[in-house]
């Protein structure tokens, strides 16, 4: 698959990222850019776990 990489800006809470660089590490990735690309393409590739992870409300930070 070519690689058709480009730059986003995503807005995290600091523990989030801290989450991303720490399983980075971790799991030997090149950085966080990569844990989030790794949870993306699951995602997309176990299409039966989409509604567990997109269908639930998860607000750690609300209230």
């Amino acid at each position: 698959m070519p690689k058709d990489k480009a730059t986003y800006e995503v807005i995290l809470e600091r523990h989030q990222m801290a989450f991303l660089e720490e399983m980075a590490d971790k799991h030997g990735l090149e950085d966080a850019s990569k844990a989030i690309r790794v949870l993306i393409n699951f995602v997309i590739a176990e299409e039966e776990e989409q509604d567990r992870v997109f269908g639930e409300v998860r607000c750690l930070d609300c209230g």
